[in-house]
């Protein structure tokens, strides 16, 4: 227990050194593409499962309990916008666990018009991401290890841009159902970026740290992931943040007090802290049929107006399995009137097996 503790806190320590701050692009990267993680508050990255969609949020997830799976998840966003992924995995004996995908944002098709709005055709915008993971558990352990290399490619209109990026992760999981996991993302670097003369723009990395437990003799797993270890302030001003309050004459307020001025900071402590957090709930009715519960305080506060009480930050879906076909749907609210839903499709290519969820016998069973 010692042995696994100071691993994971090793991990943890090279983790937190990624660099924040500043521009980023290929954002897309950071959309929870699996319908699953997106119905948990956007973020999977600490359940141990035979599920190989799992991997998408933290490499070390996947193991030989996801051999010959095929997951296709797929949204049709807002407009004539669309994404998704498609991924496969193969395990190699003596070797580790080998997982292939691709991932897409379509923006879909703008009118290209000039300085006196003359219509000049049209023009398409799309990233696209190829990622090949590796994944192995460490001999008599209940560590699990794994990475990502993305090779990225982008293009609006006549723009273009290349890069390549890594996901490192690391697992623990035990077989009383408790799972710690680290993760950092998209670390890398952009070969060819859109404008030669702006080379300040950098990748979203961001390093995370989730830890789930799936309540003994009762049908819940709670889910709790910390996200971006390195950057404490994640708010920004508002371009419709309410103005400085004025009396009637014009004259501004009088001073707070110590006191009010202490709540204040608490609360504003508060909100940076939740900024950090995801929640989310699995709720286990059966062997093959759950629902799941997420909530995000960062999107809520990203999303909401300031004059209405919205559901922004709150997500949900199900998932249910029929013999080798799995089928799930996650649910984000984003807004008033904006709504994200995912539906993932995940088989098995080989021949129906029954497959054991601990990391102390990961093999499929006859």
């Amino acid at each position: 227990m010692k042995k696994g503790l100071l691993i994971f806190l090793s991990v943890l320590s090279v983790l937190s050194v990624a660099q924040v701050g500043g521009p980023t692009t290929y954002r897309f990267l950071e959309i929870p593409m699996p319908a699953r993680a997106a119905a948990l508050g956007g973020n999977s990255m600490c359940i141990w499962g035979d599920d190989i969609n799992l991997y998408y949020s933290n490499p070390a997830l996947l193991h030989k309990g996801c051999v010959k799976q095929v997951a296709l998840n797929y949204n049709n966003y807002i407009a004539d916008m669309n994404f998704g992924n498609v991924a496969y995995a193969h395990h190699v004996d003596k070797i580790g666990t080998f997982a292939g995908g691709i991932q897409f944002f379509d923006y879909g098709k703008f009118d290209r018009r000039d300085e006196y709005d003359v219509n000049e055709g049209t023009f398409r915008a799309a990233d696209y991401s190829l990622n090949l993971t590796f994944a192995r558990r460490l001999k008599d352990t209940s560590f699990s290890f794994g990475a990502t290399l993305k090779t990225i490619y982008s293009h609006y209109d006549v723009y273009r841009s290349f890069g390549n990026a890594v996901d490192l992760g690391i697992t623990w999981a035990n077989k009383n159902g408790f799972t710690a996991s680290a993760v950092i993302k998209n670390v890398g670097v952009i070969w060819k970026p859109y404008d030669k003369t702006n080379d300040t723009i950098k990748l979203p990395v961001t390093t995370q740290i989730g830890f789930s437990y799936k309540v003994k003799k009762a049908p819940f797993r709670l889910i709790f992931v910390y996200d971006n270890l390195r950057k404490w302030d994640l708010t920004y001003t508002s371009l419709i943040a309410e103005p400085e309050e004025t009396t009637l004459f014009g004259e501004k307020p009088k001073e707070k007090t110590k006191w009010q001025n202490f709540s204040d900071d608490v609360k504003k402590g508060g909100d940076k802290l939740g900024r950090h957090m995801i929640f989310g709930l699995e709720v286990l009715l059966t062997k093959n049929f759950n629902i799941r519960v997420g909530y995000n305080y960062r999107l809520h506060k990203e999303m909401m107006l300031p004059d209405k009480r919205t559901a922004s930050g709150l997500t949900f879906g199900f998932g249910f399995k029929i013999n080798r076909f799995g089928l799930s749907y996650g649910y984000q609210k984003y807004s008033i009137n904006g709504v994200s839903s995912t539906i993932g499709i995940t088989t098995h290519l080989g021949a129906y097996t029954k497959r054991v969820r601990t990391p102390e016998a990961e093999t499929p069973v006859q």
